[in-house]
């Protein structure tokens, strides 16, 4: 019996995360601009920022009919369908003027966001091996930061050179790239589902089988996602309350971020080493200390100094909510089960900054940070409560 090859990063890389490095990047270019495009075609702040939430609304949204979608049309060409309707979806906003066309096209990026980032989930749970899934995701994770962190960058230097409209071009070329990247990936054999579109069991048959995971773990998984995204939306408003500069609100937003691309791989690796939960669950108690202590923050090198802190936690915790859900799943019914795993996590991404709101209007902005670090803390609690300390055979 011939040995297996063995697996070799360089085999893989550029096909499975240049598709996500050139779509994030384009995603990232145009998405602070929904706002933007919207007032410029007449819109008030109220409607700009709706038609901003229409994009994770629509990720929501689609997040269980993505798992349909992938299984039937496989993780790659799920892919490759997804970039290609953002090509036309993206280039039709630079050449109408219409607030509707605009709403409706962020609605639509939306979803194909949740049918490509579960098809890449879904795809690398497969085909990486076990002993390197926590890397692997941890890597994805880290992909799609670069992606926030380049994308708006090279948007801003697209619309001061040739104008708003155009970044919507770019982000369809960038979408256009990753589709043709991404034919280069290898066909997953059908063997390694262990199921087809039609043995698989329906989808609520699948969640209801795995609602002891989804409760437990789920759970646990909502609650970093709150409270990554409520540090997205505190940082900000605690810059602009303390008069910072739109620029200076973005530079220390930088630095933060800077934290999450450099530490994603040093986290995988623990999680491969060590198992899941001794990542999960202190990045969860750093990111509940520096939601805490951040009224303390009154000066810019304090508010630095505790955005960082967040970055922290959130970046060597990268990738960690996606592991958990690939580890859980099962062989049968694993893109449906990722599906309903997506579901929970994004509806924890999106509740974050709604508690940070509903928080700070009943109390201050300092009081919901404070809030939202004691959220984190009871996360982690329940975390080590219920992920395995083993890592999965």
């Amino acid at each position: 019996m011939t040995a297996a090859a063995p697996f070799s990063w360089k085999t893989i890389a550029v096909a499975a995360y240049g598709p996500t490095a050139l779509a994030s990047i384009g995603y990232g270019a145009v998405t602070p601009l929904v706002a933007l495009s919207a007032i410029d075609r007449g819109a008030s702040a109220g409607t700009a920022a709706l038609i901003t939430g229409l994009l994770g609304i629509g990720q929501l949204l689609a997040d269980l009919p993505a798992g349909w979608v992938a299984e039937r049309l496989g993780e790659k060409w799920s892919i490759v369908v997804a970039c290609l309707i953002d090509v036309v979806v993206l280039s039709s906003v630079s050449f109408t003027h219409s607030l509707l066309h605009l709403a409706i096209a962020t609605f639509l990026t939306g979803i194909t966001g949740a049918v490509f980032g579960l098809a890449r989930q879904t795809y690398l749970t497969v085909a990486i091996p076990l002993q390197y899934r926590a890397r692997a995701l941890s890597s994805l994770g880290g992909v799609f930061r670069v992606g926030g962190l380049v994308g708006p960058l090279i948007g801003a230097a697209v619309v001061a050179t040739f104008g708003l409209p155009k970044a919507y071009l770019f982000a369809a070329g960038m979408s256009l790239l990753a589709a043709i990247v991404t034919l280069t990936l290898p066909d997953l054999p059908s063997e390694a589902h262990g199921e087809n579109a039609i043995q698989s069991a329906p989808m609520f048959t699948v969640l209801r089988d795995s609602l002891g995971i989804l409760l437990t773990q789920g759970v646990g998984a909502l609650v970093i996602m709150l409270t990554r995204s409520a540090r997205q939306a505190i940082i900000p408003l605690w810059c602009e309350a303390h008069g910072f500069s739109p620029a200076a609100t973005s530079l220390v937003y930088s630095i933060s971020m800077a934290f999450d691309v450099a530490l994603f791989f040093f986290g995988g690796s623990l999680m491969d080493r060590f198992g899941r939960v001794w990542v999960a669950a202190p990045a969860m108690l750093v990111m509940g200390v520096g939601m805490a202590i951040l009224p303390l923050a009154q000066d810019v090198g304090s508010i630095i100094a505790v955005a960082c802190l967040l970055g922290l936690g959130n970046g060597i915790s990268s990738g960690v909510v996606m592991t958990l859900g690939s580890d859980a799943s099962p062989a049968v019914g694993r893109t449906k089960f990722l599906a309903g795993w997506r579901l929970i996590s994004d509806t924890g991404n999106a509740l974050g900054p709604l508690a940070i709101a509903a928080v700070a209007t009943l109390s201050t902005l300092g009081g919901a940070s404070v809030v939202v670090g004691v959220l984190a803390w009871g996360g982690a609690g329940w975390l080590m409560r219920w992920i395995p300390r083993r890592i999965p055979a």
